[in-house]
């Protein structure tokens, strides 16, 4: 059971009302609504990970599963591990997430950002070796992202497990299928 009961539409802001009424139905928004301002500032960063980036999709969604194993948050594990396979990430990888970066499955730069999502998650900054290797095949800005994306997914996952957020009903069909355009704060 959720720690906090599901935000009503009617108790809130305008703006908020408004911008929750055009999210998809997860708990996770329903919880978050509480604060609206915070709603807001989610939604766009996450909207510019996932939409906006320069890193590989398939990587991002590597980096986001393995944090949201490492941080044992069930919920996150599920929504994108549904997310990988619609983007057309193979499930033996996908299942070797729960193995580690030394899974033979994957490949060098594969086990590169794996690892990295490890020491970030697990020691709050990448090793030197680790950061190096990395950077010799990304670029600064799928750096940035990565990083980014690394903190932000540990975050939701901490707010996932802080406030037992629980699975949505009837979400155990197909892969869910990210929206083609990001939700828009209504402030722009």
């Amino acid at each position: 059971m959720t720690r906090l009961h599901y935000a009503d539409p009617a108790a809130m802001d305008e703006e908020t009302r408004a911008l929750h009424a055009r999210l998809a139905p997860l708990n996770i928004f329903r919880v978050m609504a509480h604060s609206g301002p915070a709603l807001r500032g989610f939604l766009t960063l996450g909207n510019a990970l996932l939409y906006k980036g320069r890193l590989d999709p398939i990587l991002r969604e590597m980096a986001i599963v393995r944090t949201g194993l490492l941080c044992g948050s069930r919920y996150e594990v599920h929504q994108h591990e549904k997310i990988s396979l619609d983007l057309g990430m193979a499930p033996e990888k996908l299942a070797a997430l729960r193995e580690g970066p030394e899974a033979p499955v994957f490949t060098e730069l594969e086990r590169l950002v794996l690892r990295f999502t490890d020491e970030v998650t697990r020691d709050v900054k990448a090793s030197e070796a680790t950061f190096r290797a990395l950077a010799e095949r990304l670029g600064p800005a799928e750096m940035v992202e990565l990083t980014l994306t690394v903190g932000y997914y540990g975050l939701v996952s901490r707010f996932l497990e802080t406030m037992e957020i629980e699975i949505e009903e009837g979400l155990a069909g197909p892969p869910m299928k990210l929206p083609r355009r990001p939700v828009q704060d209504p402030k722009r």
